[in-house]
């Protein structure tokens, strides 16, 4: 098959690459399909304009230009697969690599320029997802066994202070354990996230600080999983604390939870006798009446409704944790700072592990 020149024309004008041809003085003669399928300029749009629109930057459309004109990167005259990026019509930056000639007319005067481009998109993704299952390895290599040596170790420490403790309370430290517990799972998830990224070829990015981005390793469907999980859960919270209230009321509202709030063991009992509720969310160190005393009330007048305690106090003095985990509570939320995640997945598994009961 002959290669006529009418038969080249239509290959390089229906190429999926980038073809852009300017005049001598800069402005588009020459805008093929693969240029209007990656950059979103319609060819009216982009003919008899500056090429430097086509940039995301002047200096940068010129650093192109001073390429194509030096020695470094091909020869005088000729750039080979030079990187830059090109700014696509809805603002998006796109990374290429050109390659492209001067042109001269018949006297060898400069009439214009040819550039092809090859969108790098898809190969710096692939590149990224290499680099992104090296680390994947590693990490799971050099994090995984001492994982498995704290587990090991707290379930020493657990057994020790058992037996150490005797009658005293020790409630307060095993919520530290459980604590210790649930942060190794987080790092054991979040490493198998990263293999799953490898494996699905699939990551995304969020903004770090400034112009920095950093791979987003929270598993987005768990997250609007247990988002629908809690939408529509009645809660109601009792602390004497205005400020936590608030707090734990904006956490839980975001995540759908229809909230009602209590500055007092005595004003929730009040709502509970006047709505329904799916859980009460309690600080322990209450006037009036202390999250013993009003989960005591709770088994009393709801069985079936779970009760979960929150202290800001890492010795249980009173011995209310201890005291009401005999009676049957089941979590603890240590809620200073307030970590949403372990709030959220709580009030979940207390409302879960309640429902084959009802």
């Amino acid at each position: 098959m002959a290669l006529t020149k009418e038969r080249l024309e239509r290959l390089v004008a229906t190429s999926p690459d980038v073809v852009v041809g300017t005049a001598g003085d800069g402005t588009v003669v020459y805008y093929n399909d693969g240029a209007r399928d990656v950059l979103g300029y319609e060819p009216q749009e982009v003919l008899g304009s500056f090429v430097g629109q086509l940039y995301p930057s002047l200096p940068e459309a010129r650093r192109v230009m001073q390429a194509m004109r030096g020695p470094e990167h091909g020869g005088v005259g000729v750039v080979e697969t030079f990187q830059t990026t090109f700014l696509a019509k809805d603002g998006s930056e796109i990374p290429v690599a050109i390659s492209g000639t001067v042109l001269h007319d018949d006297a060898g005067r400069e009439d214009g320029t040819i550039g092809f481009a090859k969108d790098l998109r898809e190969i710096l993704h692939k590149d990224k997802l290499a680099t992104l299952g090296e680390v994947a390895i590693g990490l799971s290599h050099e994090i995984n066994n001492p994982l498995a040596v704290i587990v090991n170790q707290a379930a020493l420490l657990e057994r020790d202070i058992e037996l150490l403790a005797a009658e005293k309370d020790v409630s307060v430290e095993m919520e530290r354990l459980d604590a210790m517990r649930r942060e190794v799972s987080r790092i054991s998830e979040i490493l198998a996230r990263l293999g799953e990224m490898v494996r699905e070829e699939s990551y995304e990015t969020v903004d770090y600080i400034g112009p920095a981005r950093m791979i987003d390793l929270r598993d987005q469907r768990n997250r609007e999983h247990g988002a629908n999980r809690l939408a529509g859960l009645r809660v109601l919270i009792a602390d004497d604390d205005m400020g936590i209230c608030q707090t734990l009321s904006e956490i839980l509202t975001h995540d759908g939870c229809r909230v009602e709030t209590a500055h007092d063991g005595a004003e929730a009992l009040a709502k509970l006798d006047t709505a329904e509720f799916d859980a009460v969310l309690s600080d322990v160190v209450m006037p009036n009446m202390d999250g013993h005393q009003l989960f005591l009330e709770c088994r009393k007048r709801r069985p079936d409704l779970p009760v979960l305690l929150m202290t800001a106090f890492h010795y249980d003095k009173d011995h209310i944790i201890k005291r009401s985990r005999v009676a049957g509570l089941g979590t603890v939320i240590f809620k200073k700072p307030v970590d949403p995640d372990r709030l959220c997945q709580a009030l979940l598994e207390a409302v879960e592990k309640k429902k084959p009961q009802r």
